[in-house]
């Protein structure tokens, strides 16, 4: 699965923060990534690629190896809550329903 976010965070802290998440879930980094970051483990690999993007954003993209929404893309969505929590740490979640 590819899943992509945006965010005010410099691509260095990105990744930064990447080497701090992916370990935690026994995933280690693994070579194989050419602008980001691969880990892979139990739960299958992913790669955390980030790049600058036209004016102050920074456009994350992460690619997993499984397929559907398994518990590694839940994780890349938790991941992708935690850079938002970075850059904005009063923001709530607020349910649309």
């Amino acid at each position: 699965m590819r899943h992509y976010f945006r965010t005010h965070m410099p691509s260095g802290e990105v990744l930064a923060a990447a080497d701090a998440f992916f370990p935690a879930l026994q995933l280690a980094p693994s070579p194989g990534a050419d602008r980001g970051h691969r880990y892979a483990g139990p739960l299958g690999a992913v790669t955390i690629i980030a790049w600058p993007e036209g004016g102050h954003y920074t456009f994350v993209e992460a690619h997993t190896n499984q397929p559907g929404e398994s518990r590694l893309d839940r994780n890349v969505k938790r991941f992708f809550v935690a850079l938002h929590r970075m850059v904005d740490p009063a923001h709530t979640l607020t349910p649309t329903y």
